[in-house]
């Protein structure tokens, strides 16, 4: 894969999504800030101050689902920002990260056990868990145990939810019930380097997973679980990516550095000749 550069000189960006207009949106976690790429290369600050932004979800109707210290929904008309989720029994949320949609609008993300952003990763972290949280606001916890929470999709025919947990250097899988709560996880696949982070499902059920550290790339896997495909990226620290474009083939990479160090976190763009599978706008 041949990778085009298309913004740099931020710090640790993540959440990847594109809209009908083929617009990118994608966040700084570090220098905070969530921002929209037109196809002209036009760059815009949509949310300039909230930082750990590690999920963003469309929302239909207009507006953007993003996660941080909670689920917030913005209002791309007044600019303003609403806490949907931001507690559990009674206690503040140490944040969410990543996050998906599915047909019916709902938001499943995952939370910290601890304040993430100053643990030192040299022991395992107090776990998190995996909620839904349904319009206009109603959570439901599905799953506990998870070290680190990132990356969420589903296959195609939704009866199955991928989850990437960092620290365990693994991809789990849930069946997903009819009444849309999960059974036990289990393993889906190990990558042969480095930390799972972001990841993104196309049409065919292959599960693409960005990778932090290891020679810095991204793999895919397929439906039965195989390692498929490793493509470098330049960089290092690779944390999310995200279909897009009028035929889905395009591939958004995001990372938090650049081979070339000057240029800092990145937005780079591929060619896949398997196209994505679009992701359900929310409905809050």
């Amino acid at each position: 894969m041949e990778f085009e550069t298309l913004a740099t000189g931020y710090g640790l960006l993540e959440g990847p999504r594109t809209d009908e207009q083929n617009r990118l949106y994608y966040s700084d976690v570090r220098g905070g800030g969530v921002f929209r790429r037109s196809p002209d290369g036009r760059i815009e600050t949509l949310i300039p101050d909230r930082k750990f932004v590690g999920g963003i979800a469309l929302n239909e109707g207009g507006g953007l689902l993003v996660t941080g210290k909670s689920l917030a929904y913005w209002d791309e008309r007044t600019g303003q920002l609403r806490d949907i989720f931001a507690s559990w029994e009674g206690k503040p949320l140490f944040g969410l990260n990543d996050l998906t949609t599915d047909d019916q609008g709902s938001i499943w993300t995952g939370s910290f056990g601890c304040d993430i952003h100053t643990f030192d990763f040299k022991s395992t972290p107090p776990p998190g868990a995996l909620f839904r949280i349904d319009p206009p606001g109603t959570v439901t916890k599905l799953w506990e145990g998870i070290e680190v929470t990132n990356g969420l999709g589903f296959s195609p025919d939704r009866k199955l939810l991928y989850h990437c947990d960092s620290t365990t250097r693994a991809v789990w899988v849930y069946e997903v019930r009819p009444d849309r709560t999960v059974s036990e996880r289990r393993l889906f696949a190990r990558l042969p380097e480095g930390m799972p982070d972001g990841m993104t499902v196309d049409v065919e059920g292959g599960i693409w997973v960005a990778v932090v550290g290891g020679r810095g790339e991204i793999v895919r896997f397929k439906p039965d679980g195989t390692l498929d495909r490793r493509e470098k990226v330049p960089a290092k620290t690779v944390t999310s990516v995200a279909f897009g474009g009028p035929d889905m083939c395009d591939l958004y990479v995001v990372t938090a550095n650049n081979d070339q160090r000057e240029l800092k976190g990145t937005v780079f763009r591929t060619r896949s000749e398997i196209p994505g599978l679009p992701v359900p706008k929310a409905r809050f």
